[in-house]
């Protein structure tokens, strides 16, 4: 089994992440985050909104609407150009992204001819597939009601850009954020959480002044890449990749993509694009609305240039995964049962661990100091109460779902007014007097 089947089955058995309306046999590309998943991707979002709105002075944040007016798809440039070339099996009808059976980019360099991967039928020639899901608005569906669930949070950025302008009296350069769902119907969903049919991405529109894009753009790039590497991501994991300009998305001037070393390949993890101006342009030519910046520095109107930074939340959760997991034989402590067993560890950033604190009582008799303990931690951070199996059993249950510390009450605890805090890392043990504890923690994740 290798890493991404070993994550896959972990995920479900922890409860993390399962196959949406799995009891119906699922839906590809669809998943539902269990209560640990959850917890982890509610983290993962404001760790991120902390780091690029609540510390920041230039950046403001936006929650816009997943339906939009149609009309906003046709400025963007959506409605004709969010394509990818599809091809379909003659035989089995399976269909597939050309250039992942091997068409190349955009399924512009046929070569001789390519067998379909699951029955080796003949594919038919590439042709070009919207992937936004279309929906109606109201009750009858023609034309005049059609829209389409957004395929990127970033248009309502762009549509309400002036208004956010007005409303925050900020200047350029500054930007707006949002993380929010998107849609995309993809022609094959796979490698778990990686390509998904419905997802959430994080993303900044930081618009600057035009001839100033250069810098703005490198300065998004680094600061895309120490943000993985803050999470815990191994900087070898993470590579940089520029696309040629003939791969440039319709809006792009320049595009460049992390990668991260997945089990299936170095694949895309985030980005940054300098869309320069053609959004605001697009925008302000189909509505008829001055969506221009007025400089009082230099007494001129401009429309600005952007810089996106974006990375998708499922994909940065897998990437955290992998570099997280650890499967340690034989266990790593002495309590453990059997030396033939494995042990996982999740060796997470505490500021993403689904639970932060768990409270161990070294035997039942000891639950009542120990969930008044709980109670204690409770009020401060997530953290569970476990006092079923051996302490043993009770540390690896933990380990396994990345809680960095555990709090142990023994019968030294009855006189002593001390509690163990061991670290999932280190395995090292502290005793720290309970009145101290929650400073004492807190010292901890703080690091």
């Amino acid at each position: 089994m290798n890493t991404l089947e070993k994550i896959v089955s972990w995920a479900k058995r922890r409860g993390f992440i399962f196959s949406s309306s799995e009891i119906y046999g699922g839906l590809g590309g669809v998943y539902d985050f269990g209560p640990y998943g959850v917890e982890l991707k509610n983290n993962l979002k404001k760790f991120w909104w902390k780091r690029f709105v609540e510390e920041r002075d230039d950046i403001v944040g936006l929650d816009s609407a997943v339906l939009m007016n149609q009309m906003v798809w046709k400025a963007s440039g959506h409605e004709a150009d969010f394509k990818d070339p599809l091809v379909e099996c003659k035989k089995c009808h399976r269909r597939f992204k050309a250039e992942d059976v091997g068409f190349g980019i955009k399924g512009k360099d046929q070569k001789p001819k390519i067998k379909c991967p699951e029955c080796g039928g003949e594919l038919t020639e590439p042709r070009q597939f919207n992937l936004m899901l279309k929906t109606y608005i109201g009750p009858v569906e023609d034309s005049a009601a059609m829209t389409y669930l957004r395929p990127e949070t970033a248009q309502g950025m762009f549509v309400d850009f002036k208004q956010i302008l007005e409303t925050s009296r900020k200047k350029i350069p500054f930007g707006i954020a949002q993380v929010g769902k998107s849609f995309r119907n993809e022609i094959t969903p796979g490698n778990f959480i990686y390509r998904m049919r419905e997802f959430e991405i994080a993303e900044i529109e930081y618009f600057v002044r035009p001839g100033e894009d250069d810098k703005w753009f490198d300065r998004w790039l680094l600061e895309w890449q120490n943000f993985f590497i803050e999470l815990g991501i191994n900087k070898t994991d993470i590579k940089l990749h520029e696309h040629p300009k003939k791969n440039l998305a319709h809006y792009s001037k320049k595009t460049v993509d992390l990668l991260y070393n997945f089990p299936f390949g170095w694949q895309e993890l985030a980005g940054v694009a300098d869309r320069t101006d053609y959004d605001l342009r697009q925008h302000q030519r189909f509505s008829g609305k001055d969506l221009q910046y007025f400089d009082q520095e230099r007494n001129k109107k401009y429309t600005p240039y952007v810089i996106e930074p974006t990375l998708g939340i499922e994909r940065a959760i897998l990437a955290i995964l992998i570099s997280a997991f650890e499967e340690v034989k034989g266990g790593r402590t002495k309590t453990t049962e059997s030396t033939k067993e494995e042990e996982i560890v999740l060796h997470l950033h505490p500021a993403l661990a689904p639970v932060k604190v768990a409270v161990l009582p070294l035997v039942k008799k000891l639950s009542d100091i120990a969930k008044d303990i709980y109670q204690m931690i409770k009020k401060e951070w997530v953290a569970e109460y476990d006092e079923d199996g051996t302490i043993g059993r009770r540390y690896r249950r933990q380990d396994e779902i990345g809680t960095p510390f555990c709090i142990t009450i023994d019968f030294d605890t009855l006189k002593d007014k001390k509690v163990t805090i061991r670290d999932r890392d280190t395995m090292k043990q502290e005793r720290v007097e309970i009145n101290q504890l929650i400073e004492a923690i807190s010292k901890k994740l703080a690091l």
